[in-house]
């Protein structure tokens, strides 16, 4: 039976494996994307006994599935991306995977290569004879769930839609420190051409100030934001929000500004239509920006993931590791998962408090109550 240093072991050597997000990679990232860990994967995949394609999403940029057959026609897919974050900010060198006596250290240690070194360290255990799989396990990697639309688990979801298959159970891995999440947030992202009319600073009633449009957009935004809160929200995941993250414009300092531009970004609570948000934003955002015009273009819109708590895999996941299902504040991949899942959750070791900070860390204590976690759920003693 695996170890606690054993699974930080496998978890130090994928740390040592740079999987930066190609829209994060900086001089520290080494080579940028997922394709080094992708074959990594799929290499131990194979010797594992498993069935492994690579599904190139994005030019070099692969999906990895691997399939374990199982004792069983129950199918169980989890869903752990392999990229990670940018490491610029990083102290130390990011990719380490420096192990001590409670931790593993290094970009990815938490999110989330930790569940990958679990299920390999589990796996090796089943091909040495330790027991079995009962269901079918697909293992999957995805790429790009940090930054760039979620493209592998929309290259995942379409690839399942193509073999005409339905998982029975999903497991999207994340931080959740081993309790199950059965709810968060959707999205829905605009970004917000404004066009005014420009003309010389000393007679600015001859023009359309494209930045005091903007103004009015991002008051009309924070009004909108605090009605939703008073709403208050339907779920435990809560109200949906909405806010501007980013704004620029501006030609001179005697320039009435002709152009701005600003980006939207709108969470939406379960239940919430992701057209119907749309189309209200845009109705806001128009309304608010007058006189001046605008281009609004949609970058997002998926909604809410939300399962009841006492559904039958959360409540399984809950009594193994005697926790309480929660939700989330983040999103993750389970967005896109809910028509090629017939249940789904977010689950897995570690705290999202570690995650994106310039000293990552896993407790390896966390790593042990994982693998126990799905020992019992898998595999057959």
């Amino acid at each position: 039976m695996s170890t606690g240093r054993e699974i930080a072991a496998t978890l130090a050597e994928l740390v040592q494996i740079p999987s930066v997000n190609v829209l994060q990679a900086g001089p520290r990232s080494g080579p940028a994307g997922e394709l080094a860990l992708a074959e990594h994967i799929a290499n131990r995949a194979e010797m594992l006994g498993a069935s492994v394609s690579l599904d190139e999403v994005q030019p070099g940029q692969p999906n990895v599935y691997a399939r374990f057959p199982g004792r069983t026609d129950e199918v169980v897919a989890v869903d752990v991306h392999l990229d990670t974050v940018g490491v610029e900010h990083m102290e130390g060198d990011p990719f380490d995977g420096r192990i001590t006596e409670h931790r593993v250290y290094g970009r990815g240690a938490v999110d989330t290569k930790a569940t990958l070194a679990i299920l390999l360290n589990l796996l090796a255990e089943a091909k040495a004879g330790s027991g079995g799989l009962s269901p079918t396990l697909l293992l999957v990697g995805t790429i790009s769930e940090e930054q760039g639309g979620l493209l592998g688990a929309v290259g995942f979801r379409d690839w399942l839609v193509k073999q005409g298959m339905v998982v029975d159970r999903l497991i999207v891995a994340e931080p959740t420190l081993c309790s199950p999440v059965h709810g968060h947030k959707g999205g829905v992202g605009i970004e917000v051409a404004v066009q005014g009319k420009a003309a010389h600073s000393s007679t600015p009633e001859l023009g359309v100030n494209a930045i005091s449009a903007a103004a009015r957009i991002v008051s009309a935004i924070d009004a909108e934001n605090q009605r939703l809160i008073a709403a208050g929200g339907t779920t435990a995941v809560g109200p949906g929000t909405v806010g501007v993250t980013k704004v620029a414009g501006g030609v001179a300092q005697n320039i009435v500004p002709p152009a701005s531009s600003l980006y939207v970004g709108r969470r939406l609570a379960p239940g919430e239509k992701p057209d119907d948000v749309k189309r209200r934003l845009g109705e806001l955002i128009t309304a608010a920006a007058e006189p001046a015009e605008v281009e609004l273009t949609p970058t997002l819109g998926v909604r809410a993931f939300y399962a009841p708590p006492d559904a039958p895999l959360i409540a399984e996941l809950s009594e193994l590791g005697d926790t309480t299902a929660i939700t989330a504040t983040y999103g993750s991949n389970a967005l896109l998962y809910h028509h090629v899942a017939k249940q789904l959750v977010v689950f897995g070791p570690g705290s999202i408090d570690q995650a994106h900070q310039a000293v990552e860390w896993v407790a390896i204590s966390e790593l042990v109550k994982a693998a126990d976690i799905y020992r019992q759920l898998l595999f057959s003693q």
